[in-house]
């Protein structure tokens, strides 16, 4: 088993994510795709869309072993919710 170290420090990696998502992602994947998961490549900007978070990024892998992945919900600011909500009662 591999173990690949992280060549960004937390908030360059969240930088770069936020990047190329809006840059280079958003207008091709969100037509059709809302509440997939789309995982990004930091280094070339490949990218694999799927329902399932780690067949995306197994994909991605497959393609790039040395990937440094960040992953986004299409249509979300987050990619899980942690705690529900009640209802509101009148």
């Amino acid at each position: 088993m591999v173990i690949r170290q992280p060549r960004y420090s937390k908030e360059e990696f969240a930088r770069r994510g936020d990047e190329i998502y809006e840059t280079q992602v958003r207008q091709k994947v969100e037509a059709g795709n809302h509440g997939k998961i789309v995982a990004i490549d930091l280094e070339t900007g490949d990218f694999e869309v799927d329902a399932n978070e780690i067949a995306a990024c197994d994909r991605l892998e497959m393609r790039h072993p040395d990937a440094q992945i960040w992953i986004v919900r299409i249509g979300s600011r987050y990619v899980r919710r942690f705690g529900g909500r009640g209802k509101r009662t009148p």
